[in-house]
C-alpha cells in the first residue's frame, strides 16, 4: 500500500512495506508539521494503543467512539482531570469510527492481524488516527516546534499482515528488544484494602497473614501511605512508622518475600518539602507549576531539566536500595515526567530520557512501571501495569464514568489486561493490577471476582492481592491456590474469536475455555 507523507514542505511517496524509514534532511528548521496518509480498509475490530498505562485500550468497532472527560468544564478544570494524559495536545473527535492512539494500532478480521507500528518514538509520539467512513489513517509525528538540523527519522514504521504471534514477534524483532529476563510474580499489594490508611502495625498485620497463601520469593509490596506526603520520599511518616523502613524490609525478608515499595518519583505536592523550599525543582509552564490531576488534593511535576532534581532523584533511590534494602520499586504517575517537549527534544525522546534515568539508579533491582506512556517504557522496566487501577465494585461510581479514561474501573482494567495482552514477555512483564477474593469491603460479586483473577492468571505475569488473607477462609484460601494453579499450568493459551470470542487454554493436557464477559 501507498504511503503519502509531508514534513514541512517536503513531500513523498513510499510503498509500506514490512519496515518502512521515512527520513528528511533539515537545515536548522522548525517543524511545522509531519504527517503521513494512506488507504487502509475498515475490519471487523480495530485497537489503538492509548496514552498511558491507564488509558483505556479496547478493540473498536466502527459503531465507537473515543471520549474525553464527558463532565462539566468548571469540574474538568477544578479536578484537572484534562492533566491525565494527551488532553491536552491531542483533539478528540468524540464522533463514531474515529479513532486515535500511540505507538502502534491494528486491524483484525478473525485472528488475522494487520499491525501498523513504530519503531523508534525518540523524534516524537507516532500518533495514528483513524476514520472509518473514509479508511484514511493518518500517521502524525508529535514533533510540532521541534528544532531539527540534519537528518530528521520523520517515520520509522513497521507494517506486517499475519497471526498475533507473527506480527508482534516481528515488531520486537525489528524493535531489538529482548524478552524480559524476570521472572513472573505472586503477592500482595497494600494498596486495594487499607489504601493510604497504613502503618507499621498494619503492614506487620497483612504480613503475618500472608503466612496463609504466599511462599518463599513471592512479593509483598508497601504501596502509597508509608511516606509523610507525596514527594517527600527519603524519610517515612515517624508517627505511622516509626522504626523506619529499613525495620519493615527486614521484616519482610526474614519471611522469605521480595519487599517492594511504592514511589511516585516525579512529582510532589504543596504539602512537600520540595514544593515549600524548592520551587525552582517545579516544572513551570507559562509561569504556573504544572498541575498534573487531582490525587492527594493536586500533584506538580519536577523539571527533570534541572541538574538538582536529578541530585535529589539518585539521593532518593540510593536511600531505598542501599539503605532500607528493598528488592523491587513501583514507580507511579511517570507520564509526568515529560508533558511538554522542549525546542530541542519531543515529548516522548523526554520521556523516553527520564525512564533512562530511572533504569540507571535502579541498576539491577527491579522495577514495576505504573502510570507511563507504553512505548517510551519498552525494555527498560521489568514489570508494567497495562491497564487502570481497579474498583471495589465492577466499573465505580456512576458520574465517574464520565471521567477521563484512565479512570479507576475493574471493568476497564480486565479490557486492558485483554487487549494489551501482547506486550506480556515482549516489551516487560505485564501487571494487570490485584484481584480479591474477601467478602468485606468489597461490592464485587463472587462470579465478577473469579472472572478477575482467571482473566489476569492467563493472560498476564504478575498476580497479587490486597486482601488480607488472615481473614480467608478454607474455601477462599483454595481459591487462591486455584489463581496460582491456573497461572503455573495453563498451556496454549489463546484468544478464539467468533459469535462468542473466549479464551481457549489446556491445563494437563484437557482443553478448557474462558467466556469473555
Amino acid at each position: 500500500m501507498k504511503i503519502k507523507w509531508v514534513v514541512n514542505n517536503k513531500r513523498g511517496e513510499a510503498e509500506l512495506e514490512r519496515v518502512n524509514h521515512i527520513t528528511v534532511d533539515l537545515d536548522n528548521e522548525t517543524i511545522t508539521r509531519a504527517v503521513a496518509e494512506l488507504e487502509v480498509p475498515m475490519s471487523e475490530k480495530v485497537f489503538f494503543n492509548g496514552y498511558q498505562s491507564w488509558s483505556w485500550s479496547p478493540e473498536y468497532t466502527d459503531q465507537d467512539a473515543i471520549y474525553p472527560a464527558r463532565l462539566p468544564k468548571v469540574l474538568i478544570r477544578r479536578f484537572a482531570l484534562d492533566r491525565y494524559a494527551d488532553y491536552h495536545f491531542v483533539k478528540y473527535e468524540r464522533r463514531k469510527g474515529i479513532f486515535h492512539g500511540f505507538s502502534y494500532c491494528y486491524f483484525r478480521n478473525g485472528n488475522k492481524f494487520r499491525l501498523f507500528a513504530s519503531l523508534d518514538e525518540d523524534p516524537g509520539y507516532t500518533i495514528f488516527r483513524y476514520s472509518c467512513k473514509t479508511n484514511k489513517l493518518t500517521i502524525t509525528r508529535d514533533c510540532e516546534g521541534l528544532k531539527q538540523n540534519g537528518c530528521f527519522h520523520a517515520f520509522d514504521l513497521y507494517y506486517h499482515e499475519g497471526s498475533e504471534k507473527e506480527v508482534f514477534d516481528g515488531w520486537f524483532k525489528e524493535l531489538g528488544i529482548e524478552p524480559p529476563k524476570a521472572k513472573r510474580l505472586v503477592g500482595y499489594s497494600s494498596w486495594y484494602n487499607r489504601y493510604e490508611d497504613i502503618s507499621e502495625n498494619s503492614i506487620l498485620e497483612d504480613l503475618e497473614g500472608c503466612k496463609k497463601v504466599l511462599i518463599k520469593g513471592n512479593l509483598f509490596q508497601v504501596d502509597d501511605g508509608w511516606e509523610p506526603t507525596v514527594g517527600d520520599w527519603l524519610e517515612p511518616d515517624k508517627v505511622k512508622f516509626p522504626n523506619g523502613m529499613k525495620a519493615v524490609c527486614d521484616r519482610i525478608h526474614a519471611e522469605g518475600y521480595l519487599a517492594g515499595i511504592w514511589l511516585a518519583p516525579f512529582v510532589c505536592t504543596k504539602k512537600s518539602e520540595i514544593y515549600q523550599k524548592h520551587q525552582d525543582w517545579l516544572l513551570k509552564v507559562n509561569g504556573k507549576n504544572w498541575l498534573n490531576g487531582s490525587n492527594w488534593g493536586g500533584f506538580y511535576s519536577l523539571d527533570l531539566d534541572n541538574p538538582a532534581v536529578i541530585k535529589h532523584i539518585r539521593k532518593v533511590f540510593k536511600r531505598v536500595f542501599d539503605e532500607w534494602g528493598f528488592d523491587l520499586v513501583k514507580l507511579d504517575f511517570l507520564y509526568a515526567a515529560a508533558p511538554f517537549p522542549s525546542k530541542t527534544r519531543s515529548r516522548a525522546g523526554k520521556m523516553i530520557d527520564a525512564m533512562k534515568l530511572l533504569r540507571e539508579v535502579c541498576k539491577d533491582k527491579l522495577i514495576l512501571g505504573c502510570g507511563v506512556p507504553m512505548m517510551p517504557a519498552f525494555g527498560l522496566v521489568d514489570y508494567c501495569r497495562i491497564g487502570c487501577d481497579v474498583s471495589l465494585d465492577w466499573d465505580d461510581k456512576r458520574i465517574m464514568q464520565y471521567a477521563h479514561r484512565e479512570r479507576v474501573s475493574t471493568s476497564h482494567s480486565i479490557d486492558n489486561t485483554i487487549y494489551r495482552r501482547q506486550l506480556n514477555n515482549r516489551a516487560w512483564i505485564n501487571d494487570p493490577d490485584v484481584f480479591f477474593l474477601r467478602d468485606d469491603n468489597i461490592v464485587l460479586s463472587k462470579e465478577e471476582k473469579q472472572y478477575l483473577y482467571a482473566i489476569d492468571a492467563l493472560m498476564d505475569g504478575i498476580l497479587l492481592t490486597s486482601d488480607n488473607p488472615a481473614n480467608y477462609s478454607e474455601e477462599q484460601i483454595r481459591e487462591f491456590k486455584d489463581a496460582i494453579e491456573l497461572r503455573e499450568k495453563a498451556t496454549d493459551i489463546e484468544m478464539v474469536y467468533d459469535k462468542t470470542p473466549h479464551i481457549e487454554y489446556k491445563i494437563d493436557g484437557k482443553k478448557k475455555k474462558l467466556q469473555l464477559k
